[in-house]
Order: C-alpha cells, then sequence, then structure tokens
C-alpha cells in the first residue's frame, strides 16, 4: 500500500514524560491552565514539561500532577519513573503505551469531544469501529489524534494510525494496518496482541472507501482486542459502527462584541491563538466586531479559522472582513498539512481528489456524495439563515424525495457532516456555513433562487403565524423565544417577499405587530406595515388582512408617541372589523383605539372604549378580553383617585387571568397593583410588589412594562427616603424619561434641596407631558407646587387636572392646602 503515513508503533516503544503528561491530561479531559489550577502549579510549568524543555522536573511537581490526574498502580509508576529518568520510562512489568503517530495538538474548544471519545475507546463494552465524519477542515484528524493519545495509557498492546492514500486497494490498507503493529497478517496480529487491547487510527478512510470498509470488517472480526478508529467525509458503513459528526466550533451571536463574551467562544478562541503566532498584538476593541463577524463568516471551521489568521500578519482584522468576508468559499486550502502526517504517495490521478484546492472544492467533494434528490433538498435548506425545526424542513422541501418524511435524509446529511445539530429544543437544525454558501451557489446557478427564496418567505410567515397567537397566552415566553431564534429568517424573509411576493410580506408583516411592540421594534414594524399597505400590489388583498396591517400600525404608534398621527387608521381599522363580523378583530381595535385615544388626552372617550370591550367580551364569554379591559378600566379609576376602585378591578384581572392561563396578565396587573399601593403611600408594600414583578417580567420579556414598573419601584424608594436604592433604579432607567425626572426631583425634595427639587420637577412635568403621562404630569406638578411659592404653578396644575381628568388623591390635596394656609401666614 501507499499509504501517507506508515510508522511501526511496537510493544517495544515507550512514551517519553512529555507524551504520558500530554496523554493523561487529555484523557482526564483537562486543558493546561485547568491541570494547573488542580494541580497548584503554574500553567507554564505543564507546558513546558508537554514540550519537553523541562526534562528534570521537581519530585514534588511530578507528584502533584501526578494526584492532580488521579493516577494510581502501574499508570502512577511509570509517570514518576518517566519524571526521573532522561525523558523515558523503562519498561513496567505490563507493557504501557506505544506512541508512534504524531504529535497530540493543542486544541482548543475540543475538550468535550475528547473526553466523549476517550470514553467510548475505554469503554469495555464501546463500539469497536468509531467513524469521526464531517466536512473537511473541521478538525477530524487532530480531534482523532488528540483522542488516542489520550486513551493510550490504558491500550498495552499500543495505538497506531495509516493515513490512507488516494487510490489504495484492500492489500495495501490491509498491509498498512498490520504492520503498523509488526505483524505481517491478521492471525500474526491476532497472536501479538493477545488480549491485551489496542487502537488502530485511521485518517482519510474516504479516499479508499472500499477497501478501507473491507479491511476493517476482516481486522474487526479476526483481532478482538482491537478497537479502531476512523476520519472521513462518511461513515465506513460496517455493523455496529459508531457514527460521530464533527461540528465547527461555536461562534458567537450577531451583535456580541464584549471581549470577555467573546473570548468563551471556542471559534474566538482558536483564531486569536492562531493570529497571536503571526502578530504580537492582541485584537484591539476596535478590531472586535470583525473578529465576531469573521468567525461567523467561516462558520467555526477550524481550517478557515486558521488560514485567515495567518493572513493577519498583513491586514488588521477589518480589512480580513473587507476582503475576504464574502469570499470565504475561495480560501486556499492546498497547503494546509494534515494534522502532522508524513506526506506520502498516491496513485495516479485519484491523487488529484486527496487535496482540496479551496474551501469551495472541498464542500464540492461531500455534495457529490449526494443522489440528486438530497442536492435539490440541501439547495432548499440553504435558505434558512439560522436555525430551524424538522417541521420546517417538512414544509420546505414539500415536493421532493423527502416530502413524507424529511428525517432520512437529515440523518444523510449528518452523516457526512453536512449538518449542525445542537441543542435540545425544536430549532436544532443548520447546515454548516460552508455548506449552506456552497448549496445557495449551487440554487443560482440551477436558476432556483427565486422559487427557492419565495417558498421560503411563505415558511416562514407560516411560521410565524402559527405562533403569534400563543404571545397573548400562557405559553407567551416560549412563543416569543421561538420567533427570537428565527429573527435572520425573518428579516430575509420580509426583506425579499416585500419586492417579490408582497402578499406574503403583508401577512408576514400583519403577524409581527405584536411581537415586534413586545421586543420594542415598534419603529421598524410601523415603517415595514405602512410600506407595504402602500404598495399598489396589496391595494385588493383581502379586506380582514389590510384591517390587521392597520391596525398594527396603529398600536406601533402608540409605543413611540405618534399616537396622534395614527387614530384615524384605528378607527377604520374598527369600522373595517365590524363590517366583517369580526368580534376578535373589534376587541382588539378597540383596546388600540382606547390606548390612542388616552394618549391624546382624551381620557373619557377612552373609558367607553374600554367599557365597550368589557361588554363585547362578556356577552361572548371572552375571558382574556374581558381581563384586559378590567385592566385598562383600573387604570382609569387611579386616574380619577378612586384607588379601592382600582383594585377591585385589579383583583378581578388576577381571577380573570387564573381561569384563562395568562400568567402574562397576572403579573401585568402586579405591577399595576404596586403603583396602586405608591398612590396609597404604602410605599414599602410598593417596593415588594414592584421587585416580585420585575423578577417575574425577566422572563417574559416585555421591555415597555419592566421600564414601568422601574418607575413605580423607584419612585416608592424615593419617597420613602431610600435614596440609594432609589439612584441604583435610575442607572438601569438610563437615559431619564419624564419618571426618571420625578424621582430625581422626589430624592432632591427629600434631602431638603428646594432649588434642584424645582428644576427636576419642571422637566419631570414637561417631559410626562411629551409623553401623555396626564397622571404623573399632575404628580410633577404637586412636587414643584411644594418646592416653590410661584402661584403660577396652582394655575398649571389646575390647568392638567382638568385638560386630562385627574383627581388628586387625599395626600395631595392635603400637601396642597396645608402649602396654602402657611403661604397666606
Amino acid at each position: 500500500m501507499p499509504p501517507g503515513h506508515d510508522r511501526r508503533v511496537g510493544p517495544a516503544t515507550h512514551a517519553g514524560l512529555p507524551e504520558l503528561l500530554r496523554s493523561h491530561r487529555l484523557s482526564a479531559g483537562l486543558t493546561q491552565a485547568e491541570l494547573a489550577v488542580r494541580a497548584g502549579v503554574g500553567i507554564r510549568t505543564v507546558r513546558d514539561l508537554e514540550r519537553g524543555r523541562s526534562v528534570r522536573p521537581q519530585r514534588t511537581t511530578v507528584e502533584l500532577l501526578a494526584a492532580a490526574l488521579d493516577l494510581t498502580g502501574t499508570a502512577r509508576a511509570g509517570f514518576l519513573t518517566a519524571a526521573r529518568g532522561t525523558g523515558t520510562a523503562s519498561a513496567p512489568s505490563h507493557p504501557g503505551p506505544a506512541l508512534g503517530l504524531p504529535p497530540a495538538p493543542e486544541l482548543i474548544g475540543r475538550e468535550q469531544d475528547v473526553a466523549e471519545l476517550t470514553a467510548m475507546l475505554t469503554d469495555p463494552r464501546g463500539p469497536r469501529v468509531i467513524s469521526l465524519v464531517g466536512l473537511a477542515g473541521v478538525g477530524k484528524t487532530a480531534l482523532a489524534l488528540a483522542a488516542v493519545h489520550a486513551v493510550a495509557p490504558a491500550h498495552p498492546g499500543g495505538v497506531a494510525g495509516v493515513l490512507i492514500g488516494a487510490g489504495s486497494d484492500v492489500t495495501d490498507v490491509l498491509a498498512a494496518s498490520v504492520t503498523v503493529f509488526g505483524a505481517a497478517r491478521i492471525t500474526e496480529l491476532a497472536a501479538r496482541l493477545g488480549d491485551r487491547r489496542a487502537v488502530l487510527l485511521v485518517d482519510a478512510a474516504e479516499r479508499a472507501p472500499g477497501p478501507v470498509a473491507a479491511t476493517l470488517h476482516r481486522l474487526v472480526g479476526g483481532v478482538p482486542s482491537l478497537r479502531v478508529l476512523v476520519t472521513g467525509r462518511h461513515p465506513v458503513g460496517l455493523p455496529g459502527e459508531r457514527v460521530r459528526p464533527v461540528s465547527p466550533l461555536d461562534v458567537p451571536p450577531p451583535g456580541g462584541t464584549d471581549p470577555g463574551a467573546l473570548a468563551t467562544y471556542p471559534a474566538v478562541a482558536l483564531f486569536t491563538a492562531r493570529l497571536a503566532q503571526v502578530r504580537p498584538e492582541p485584537p484591539s476593541d476596535a478590531e472586535l466586531p470583525a473578529l465576531a463577524s469573521l468567525v461567523r463568516r467561516l462558520g467555526g471551521l477550524p481550517l478557515a479559522i486558521e488560514l485567515m489568521a495567518a493572513r493577519g500578519r498583513l491586514l488588521d482584522l477589518t480589512e480580513l472582513l473587507d476582503r475576504y468576508g464574502d469570499r470565504v468559499l475561495d480560501l486556499d486550502t492546498s497547503s494546509a498539512a494534515r494534522g502532522g502526517w508524513e506526506p506520502g504517495p498516491s496513485r495516479g490521478d485519484d491523487a488529484r481528489a486527496a487535496v482540496a484546492e479551496t474551501l469551495r472544492d472541498a464542500v464540492a467533494t461531500s455534495y457529490r456524495l449526494l443522489a440528486d434528490e438530497e442536492r435539490a433538498a440541501l439547495r432548499r435548506l440553504a435558505a434558512f439563515g439560522n436555525r430551524w425545526s424538522v417541521e420546517m424542513a417538512e414544509e420546505m422541501l414539500a415536493g421532493t424525495g423527502a416530502t413524507a418524511d424529511p428525517v432520512p435524509m437529515l440523518n444523510r446529511f449528518l452523516d457526512l457532516g453536512l449538518l449542525s445539530v445542537r441543542g435540545t429544543g425544536p430549532f436544532r437544525f443548520r447546515l454548516v456555513d460552508a455548506v449552506r454558501d456552497y448549496a445557495v451557489e449551487q440554487a443560482s446557478g440551477a436558476g432556483e433562487s427565486t422559487a427557492v427564496r419565495r417558498r421560503h418567505a411563505r415558511v416562514v410567515t407560516r411560521l410565524v403565524e402559527r405562533t403569534v397567537p400563543a404571545l397573548s397566552g400562557a405559553g407567551a415566553t416560549v412563543a416569543a423565544h421561538r420567533l427570537d431564534e428565527v429573527t435572520g429568517d425573518v428579516s430575509s424573509a420580509l426583506a425579499y417577499a416585500a419586492v417579490d411576493d408582497p402578499l406574503t410580506a403583508l401577512r408576514l408583516a400583519a403577524a409581527l405587530s405584536r411581537w415586534w411592540r413586545l421586543r420594542g421594534r415598534d419603529v421598524l414594524g410601523r415603517q415595514w406595515l405602512l410600506r407595504l399597505l402602500a404598495d399598489p400590489r396589496t391595494a385588493d388583498a383581502d379586506p380582514a388582512l389590510r384591517a390587521w396591517a392597520s391596525l398594527g400600525v396603529a398600536m406601533l404608534a402608540g409605543e413611540h408617541g405618534a399616537a396622534g398621527e395614527e387614530l384615524p387608521t384605528a378607527q377604520a381599522a374598527l369600522a373595517a372589523f365590524r363590517r366583517l363580523g369580526d368580534v376578535p378583530g373589534e376587541l382588539e381595535a378597540r383596546n388600540v383605539l382606547g390606548a390612542l385615544l388616552s394618549a391624546t388626552g382624551r381620557p373619557g372617550q377612552a373609558r367607553e372604549q374600554a367599557e365597550a370591550v368589557l361588554a363585547v367580551a362578556t356577552e361572548a364569554g371572552l375571558l382574556r378580553q374581558m381581563a384586559i379591559a378590567q385592566h385598562h378600566l383600573a387604570w382609569h379609576e387611579m386616574r380619577v383617585a378612586d384607588l379601592a376602585a382600582a383594585r377591585r378591578r385589579l383583583a378581578t384581572v388576577d381571577r380573570l387571568g387564573g381561569q384563562c392561563g395568562e400568567q402574562r396578565l397576572r403579573v401585568l396587573a402586579r405591577g399595576t397593583v404596586a403603583e396602586v399601593f405608591r398612590l396609597e403611600g404604602r410605599y414599602v408594600d410598593a417596593v415588594g410588589e414592584a421587585r416580585r414583578v420585575l423578577a417575574a417580567l425577566a422572563d417574559l420579556g416585555v421591555p415597555r412594562h419592566r421600564r414601568r414598573v422601574l418607575g413605580t419601584l423607584g419612585l416608592a424608594l424615593a419617597q420613602d427616603g431610600r435614596a440609594a436604592e432609589a439612584a441604583e433604579v435610575l442607572v438601569e432607567l438610563r437615559p431619564l424619561d419624564g419618571t426618571g425626572a420625578l424621582i430625581e426631583g422626589q430624592l432632591a425634595r427629600h434631602r431638603g434641596d428646594r432649588e434642584v427639587a424645582v428644576e427636576w420637577f419642571t422637566a419631570a412635568a414637561e417631559m410626562n407631558r411629551e409623553d401623555r403621562d396626564r397622571r404623573r404630569v399632575v404628580e410633577a406638578l404637586v412636587g414643584l407646587a411644594a418646592s416653590t411659592a410661584d402661584p403660577e404653578v396652582l394655575d398649571r396644575l389646575d390647568l392638567a387636572c382638568r385638560a386630562g381628568a385627574v383627581r388628586l388623591l387625599p395626600q395631595e390635596q392635603e400637601l396642597l392646602y396645608a402649602l396654602s394656609v402657611g403661604r397666606r401666614r
């Protein structure tokens, strides 16, 4: 055989201290830093010992390392003997591991993978054949070498390896596999090993898949103590074979540039480690966004990361991203070494398949292993930018050979290392980035891009339409998280459909309104809806769809101070739903209209809408809508200072929310209860309730309501004289709005600083007036009146109460009366 590497490994060869230390550490699943901490020695000590730079370590150091590695018996004796000698241990009574492979690489981010492989290779009941499969450059060889070195101490029969050469036949592969152990035939190998366990690494099996399969079938049957670890593009296909796909390294999500957080991602750690080999300076803060983007574009593929980092000698990371960010598939891989193996000859023209010239060539090799229907499926699935579910794949693959059940095809992709599977939720599937890029190119070349992207937009739209109703139910948190997981696909689907399929885009945008509001994307969402409603191609869309889209515009406008602009839009949507006899639409429209009326200074009309919602919902037996109406009416009771009535309505909200399983409504009602406590002067109760609600809101993900409850908490703390705690809340409220200014005013007033209090209360009154919060405007003016002798403030207060239909609370009336009496004296 012309194997790429044929290094003999026999029982007479014994490991030196560097090899023993590295293999024991990897077997324990420890990094050099973790071993140093566990042993109480310096990381440099461990590094120098593994590199052979320290040949006479202190006995205390060696014993600390042996204890940290939990070495006992002959393993401990051999380790101590190697440390006392000249770097090579003499043969113990039982032959130790024989290491004749390329050195174990220093892996980054593969500790768990090495630990899992070590467990499988050392488990007496483990599989006889383990195949590491994956895309070229994903790190199969490096992982296999690290695992074999890690298990060497547990295999007295020795460990050995062969690199398969292109064009090898069965005779070649079999001869290399037995001679590497010093035997000429399988029977001789079985006799040599006896019951001593041994491991054979077969690297690059895809170069001669048939001969490798035939050879391993004979070896496994004829040598009972032999385990085989194989690397290749696809499984060998033997009975009992354990296939373990090797996935790319984890990459940071979009938007993350915090140095500490980035350093925890293996792809970033590998890039920075390799970059340090070609330039002395670590990535600067200005380069961190480019660093995160680069490793994402490289898809966490170790080979691509190492090749890109090598270019950092001449270019900074921003220049690398600009130059290569859209040309990842063009990365030249032909000069990359294969895990430390010595190069060997290959036969004839088949040698050309042994080395890929570019990353595109590497992916193309795996792509050619697929049948026509599998290639078609891969081109369709490449439309997904984020992780997806089996159900989404099923919809995307409708009309292909995988229509009935996509699972077998997904299994095939996984076996070939084309598919990444992470996590336990439904959205755990994703094509490897380089594979996705290549499949997108292939779809474009086949003239399929338009059809694929149109199907993708419709699949995403149906997913959103199925998920959004749950945003209003007991599963609101799960539903919101599900949409968060597919944000990238939602954005790309909407952008494409707005141009090519505007009706689908309108459906998608209308369904997204509530999620946009929940996630604070009201401005963007409103812009999309206005654009799509104005598109002439949607003019004849279903009237109900246009009504829901219009209602979304109005609802989102109320989130950023544009309520007055869209009041007619909400009224038109209400009229449309009533014409259509759409009761849920009518109720939602009345709720939105009531919010806009309140924001535009029409509290009486807003209350009429809430009462109408309560009447219609009660007649229809719609508990959730009844609860929403009662909550709105509670705020109206607070506006007119009827706090007892507000408490009764909030108790009803809690009861109705419990009956319909609406935990979110119950939490929001408790936030309003905290505000009632504050208005009653029960500051301690208000603080306790607000903090409990904030803890619950952290899971629900509703930023607008969280900010309101933070305002209640800060005001209660300030009014109770708890300045330090109130200051902590102010930090979370920055940049300060009217409520934040009101908190500052209360703090200044409490410490007797009238001048500063006047400034803050004046600002609070103006800012809350702009935010249309009439109750807070009145509260700011009361504080201003208490801090200044200006009679005009009382006139402004009277005007604000009449304009907002706000009644003063009893304690506010008493304060103003006391002030007026004091001034007359």
